[in-house]
Order: C-alpha cells, then structure tokens, then sequence
C-alpha cells in the first residue's frame, strides 16, 4: 500500500496524455492520408503540440509504472490503470462534453469497486513488496540465476 501514490501517478499521467492527445486529434480535425505522403502526415500529427505534449506525457507514466513494477507485483499494480479509464471518462465529460451514461456510469462503478477490493489485497500481503520479499537468505540476482536451461527445458521450474 505504501506504493500507492506512485501508482495513481501512473493512472493520472496515463488519463491525462489520453486527454492530450484527443484535444490534439480535435485541433487537427480529420485525418486522411490521401494525396499526402504518410510518412510527412505522421510526422506532422506527432509534432503537434497537443499530441507531442501527450505523447511526452506516456513516456512519464511509461516511466513511473516501471518504477511502480519494480516496488509491487504486476497483478497488484496493474489493475489500477483501470482507473485512468474513470479519471478518462469523468474529464471528457466536463472538457469535451462527452456522453457519460448510465451505462458508462455503471461501468464505471464497477471499475471503482474491482479497484478497491484489489487495492484491500495489498493489505493482505502485509505491507510486503518487492523490496522485502523472502527469498530464503537469497538475493534477488541469486533467486533468478537458478533459473537453469535444464529446468527451463523440461518445463519445471522450481
């Protein structure tokens, strides 16, 4: 639980590089490849502003769900970034006035509770992450060096 912020800064950096591209999208209006060189027209997408500061924007969430995945275990982490779909959803509301039905509500309630109930697994794990797993008096170079290619190809791992 103690890596928590990390994570819903992943989950906010995610939803907001999604809103900047969509407004960088809007302000280029509809794309058509036809008569242009594709090449030329990608370049001229990823170096608008508001798709280029998106873009940016991924590769600081990119970065921080590295260093998340390197403190607590994927199954626990990942899972959260369901909520960049709620944060995605609520803002579109409000800044592109974007549909937000009773079924995109439903939904949405339903991402928020399968989120709080996997956050209470963490709870379980007694504070442990990554860090302070037992690894029976190994390191954790140790732990994945006997990993062996004869193992490996029988296709038991112990």
């Amino acid at each position: 639980m103690k890596y928590i912020v990390s994570i819903l800064f992943t989950v906010m950096t995610n939803a907001a590089a999604q809103l900047m591209l969509k407004q960088g999208m809007m302000s280029l209006g509809p794309i058509s490849f036809e008569g242009s060189n594709p090449l030329l027209k990608l370049l001229q997408i990823v170096f608008s502003p508001w798709v280029f500061f998106g873009l940016c924007t991924f590769v600081i969430s990119m970065a921080a769900h590295i260093y998340v995945l390197s403190k607590v275990e994927l199954s626990f982490a990942y899972p959260f970034l369901s909520l960049a779909y709620v944060a995605v959803a609520i803002f579109a509301y409000f800044i592109f006035r974007e549909d937000l039905n009773g079924w995109r509500i439903a939904g949405i309630a339903f991402i928020c509770v399968g989120t709080v109930l996997i956050a209470q697994s963490g709870r379980d794990l007694g504070g442990r992450d990554l860090d302070s797993r037992d690894l029976g008096g190994r390191g954790h170079d140790e732990e994945t060096a006997s990993f062996s290619s004869d193992k490996i190809q029988s296709g038991i791992v112990r």
